[in-house]
């Protein structure tokens, strides 16, 4: 199964910002146990591609391990170097999806309008990011999906366990996830990691609901 594929039956894109090299594993793992399949660690992040390889290393074949916030085809290429799986941008910028497609490694395109996301998929994005999607709403997936219905759309920003679903049932294939699910600063003890394996089953509970 390819890691589009994988997003579509899963659904859920974990976003980890401001790890570091002593918890990103233990993150992972928690969210692991929770059932999350994909998560994307933010390119911004110190040492991002240690990251990166750690996490691949640890959980080749379990977890699917991207990078996020990828701006451009420099920052691209170095963490598809360091074994991202996948590149997922908040913006629309043409030489990123080309080294991706150059190196066959998927690519989540960041766009907003209708104009913005029909390029994106022109230029080679595998999927597209609608972010901010709770500038418009669930409806606007719907309304994207009448014209565009052959292009698949992960919707980011704003996501929670309480509107994800209407997200999924207007249209989206997934749903990218962060402070609502993963909060760093917040993971201290082995018990708030529990509680993140807890929270991650509840997202990944909620979803089936509209599989």
């Amino acid at each position: 199964m390819d890691i589009v594929q994988s997003i579509k039956k899963h659904m859920i894109v974990a976003v980890i910002r401001k790890a570091d090299e002593t918890n990103i594993i233990s993150i992972i793992d928690a969210l692991y146990k929770g059932g999350v399949k994909a998560v994307e660690i933010t390119a911004e992040t110190r040492h991002v591609t240690k990251l990166i390889e750690m996490a691949v290393k640890e959980f080749n074949g379990k977890v699917a391990i991207g990078a996020g916030t990828v701006l451009d085809a420099e920052t691209a290429r170095a963490v598809i170097m360091a074994g991202a799986e996948f590149i997922v941008s908040p913006t629309l910028n043409p030489d990123t999806i080309k080294i991706t497609n150059r190196y066959g490694i998927t690519n989540i395109s960041g766009a907003l309008t209708p104009t913005e996301i029909l390029t994106a998929y022109e230029h080679g994005a595998d999927m597209v990011k609608v972010f901010p999607a709770d500038a418009f709403g669930p409806d606007y997936i719907k309304n994207i999906h009448g014209p565009l219905p052959h292009i698949p759309i992960m919707v980011t920003g704003g996501i929670t366990l309480d509107n994800m679903n209407e997200y999924v049932s207007k249209g989206s294939n997934a749903v990218g996830i962060g402070g609502s699910l993963v909060n760093v600063s917040r993971l201290q003890t082995e018990d708030d990691y529990k509680r993140l394996s807890s929270e991650a089953s509840r997202f990944v509970d909620k979803i089936k609901e509209v599989k």
